[in-house]
């Protein structure tokens, strides 16, 4: 089963100094049948205006992924952790058993856009922690580059749940295959440009929230940018 929704079926929100485009239920938008996909519980395409941000504000048992497309953002936590995020680079923030933390765009001249998932933990009651890295372009091209597991699979970030999260760039033409363990649910974001998916097409801002895929071809139309997760 490959189940496409388009760019348009996402609920959006507008508040001036942000623009946000939420998959499931968040906040005060509530849809008991768009709760979540597996483990993953919320997928926020967000754009935040020079110099804005959002205050201080507490998480619990809960993996907390960044990753940021265009412009920088600014982190800060009550664990004593501060940085940037810039573009290309991945944060994993696990709340565990509590963490208050403050992002805000860094930049005063230019907007910062950036995805966010929030995964729910195998194990509650974890203590928190926070690290982030770079990928580059080049990391990426032509492959599904895994950039979070947990942690058994090399060179990527940690965090508390039997799911890896992949980017990839390809150029039109390039051709990447996955294969699913039985009982998986993965998930397809495409960020930019346009390809298709076991022969369906998706294109810019649309997702695909799959099941009982055993493989999964994913093939470039022209450039295309995209998140990918292998999710319990």
């Amino acid at each position: 089963m490959i189940k496409i929704l388009t760019a348009n079926e996402r609920h959006h929100r507008d508040l001036g100094w942000l623009s946000t485009y939420w998959h499931f239920s968040f906040d005060d938008y509530y849809d008991p049948a768009n709760l979540n996909w597996g483990a993953l519980r919320v997928f926020n395409d967000d754009i935040i205006q020079p110099g804005q941000g959002f205050g201080a504000h507490p998480h619990r048992d809960m993996e907390i992924v960044t990753y940021v497309l265009d412009g920088e953002l600014e982190h800060q936590d009550n664990q004593g952790n501060r940085g940037v995020i810039r573009a290309g680079e991945f944060q994993v923030m696990s709340a565990g058993t509590g963490i208050v933390h403050a992002e805000y765009n860094h930049s005063r001249e230019r907007p910062v856009h950036l995805l966010q998932l929030w995964i729910t933990p195998r194990t509650k009651g974890l203590p928190p922690r926070w690290e982030q890295r770079r990928f580059t372009v080049e990391d990426r091209m032509g492959k599904l580059l895994p950039v979070v597991s947990g942690g058994d699979v090399p060179e990527t970030l940690i965090f508390d749940q039997d799911a890896v999260i992949y980017v990839s760039s390809l150029r039109a033409g390039q051709e990447v295959i996955h294969k699913s363990r039985p009982g998986r649910k993965p998930y397809l974001f495409v960020i930019a440009g346009g390809l298709t998916i076991n022969g369906m097409p998706v294109k810019p801002g649309h997702q695909a929230r799959i099941a009982d895929e055993p493989e999964l071809a994913l093939q470039a139309k022209e450039v295309a940018e995209l998140i990918f997760l292998d999710l319990p």
